[in-house]
């Protein structure tokens, strides 16, 4: 019978393990992952002390799961465990040698070497992070540093070179048993990114595709690993992780796009994608793989003049003349794109950046802004700003303002003027008005029509013909 067990503990030292199949690392948005890994331990009868070496350097002790594998059950128990997460370094090595002799090599000027004997009073390695001034005895006199290179006779062979989980185990009997390790470490990210290609001017049909990033930073290198990743917000207790946070240089690898795409489904209140192949997942590499390629997907895009967007309306009355005045004159530009299978899409896509390009005349691909997106439902509606347009201006000038405050009536009045400096080209702007005094708002006298987004927000739509000008104007009533 196959059992899991939960374990915890303290201890040290070592026993065979041999390894089996790669393992299973399946990855969240949130920056863990939980790995799965086959090892063969090889096991006396009776109670015996077993090393699993090799472990992410950001491992979370207390979500060490084990399972055995055998057909025949060892009858495996764990008594105790310990995480030993301080590998074998020249500091160590100092450290365990203090109150000891140890030769050091010192490199002259002149490239000769001359070797110096002194007893290392304190390494300077602090245990878990940290250094202190070292302090050497030698030749009658005590110096705070090392007289040079520091070399030794051998390394103990039961010396720890990666970090490992060591466990005491009662078992009942004597083999090689094979076991499942799973845990929970830090360290292990993945993101989507997209690329959306808009086409020359005139033409809403896109090209869209996305890529799964992988980062890895847990000090460990999983080969041949069967990767799942969650997509969706999963709730995780953070903690300060222990340890180390040497990160080099980050390499760079971009898988060749496979003939098959990740696949996709429902897994909980998440979505879970498994890539199709094994892949290598070395330590400090960013790794990515494409899961996503869509052509002919429609879209919209439109212009909006929202000069007042973080302004809402907080309550009570206001009868600051200059509350709601603005200069602002940037035109904003937008798309809308519907993640439906009719559009050539319908499925979902994780949060993550959305760079957009736009096809030149002569059929280069030119950069043009980037969004982050959220977790994105099928048959929902993709939302992306693209920055602001060039040529076009707005401008938004209150005109007349009148308070009765015996009548409890306020009138407010605006003019807002919107420049089309384009040659050619016909555009609507969308023109977004918030109504932030009053709590009761009417509007009156508008020269175009208007449309209630909410409860204190209306939107105009001006057509604006080519390098001309087009003016909207309303008035307002407030009561309260």
């Amino acid at each position: 019978m196959k059992t899991w067990a939960m374990v915890f503990g303290v201890i040290s030292l070592t026993a065979a393990v041999a390894w089996a199949a790669g393992p299973q690392v399946t990855i969240y948005n949130n920056g863990f992952a939980t790995v799965k890994e086959e090892r063969t331990l090889e096991l006396q009868e009776g109670v015996c002390e077993v090393r699993v070496s090799d472990m992410s350097r950001q491992l979370e002790p207390d979500s060490v799961m084990l399972r055995e594998l055998s057909p025949k059950p060892f009858g495996l128990q764990i008594l105790e465990q310990s995480f030993v997460n301080d590998p074998l370094t020249e500091g160590l090595l100092l450290y365990q040698l203090e109150g000891q002799n140890v030769r050091f090599e010192e490199t002259r000027p002149d490239g000769t070497v001359k070797e110096h004997t002194g007893k290392l009073i304190r390494s300077g390695y602090i245990p878990g992070g940290g250094a202190e001034q070292p302090i050497v005895e030698m030749d009658g006199v005590v110096r705070f540093s090392l007289p040079g290179r520091p070399t030794f006779e051998g390394i103990d062979p039961n010396a720890f070179l990666k970090p490992a989980l060591v466990w005491q185990l009662a078992t009942q009997k004597t083999g090689a048993c094979p076991i499942e390790v799973a845990y929970i470490t830090e360290g292990m990210s993945w993101e989507a990114t997209y690329n959306l290609v808009m086409p020359a001017e005139g033409d809403d049909t896109f090209d869209l595709s996305g890529w799964i990033s992988l980062n890895n930073k847990t000090g460990k290198d999983f080969e041949d690993a069967s990767v799942k990743l969650i997509a969706g917000d999963v709730q995780k207790v953070r903690r300060e992780v222990m340890g180390y946070d040497r990160v080099s240089g980050m390499r760079l690898r971009s898988a060749m796009a496979p003939a098959e795409m990740p696949s996709e489904r429902a897994f909980d209140e998440f979505h879970l994608y498994t890539l199709p192949r094994e892949v290598q997942i070395r330590n400090n590499e960013l790794k990515q793989v494409e899961f996503l390629r869509a052509s002919g997907v429609k879209g919209q895009r439109y212009y909006v003049y929202n000069p007042l967007i973080h302004w809402a309306y907080q309550g009570g009355v206001n009868y600051d003349p200059d509350f709601g005045i603005t200069d602002s004159k940037k035109v904003g530009v937008r798309i809308e794109i519907s993640n439906s299978e009719t559009n050539a899409l319908g499925v979902p896509l994780p949060k993550g950046r959305m760079r957009l390009y736009r096809t030149d005349v002569d059929g280069r691909r030119e950069f043009t802004g980037e969004n982050q997106i959220d977790h994105l439902p099928k048959n929902e509606c993709l939302k992306l700003e693209m920055g602001n347009a060039f040529d076009l201006v707005g401008e938004r000038k209150r005109v007349d303002f009148y308070v009765d405050g015996t009548g409890k009536r306020m009138t407010e009045t605006f003019e807002i003027k919107l420049r089309n400096r384009k040659e050619t080209a016909d555009v609507e702007i969308r023109v977004i008005e918030p109504l932030i005094r009053a709590a009761n708002w009417r509007i009156i006298n508008p020269s175009l029509a208007y449309t209630k987004v909410d409860s204190h927000t209306v939107e105009f739509r001006v057509s604006v013909p080519a390098d001309e000008e087009a003016i909207l104007t309303y008035t307002v009533n407030y009561w309260w």
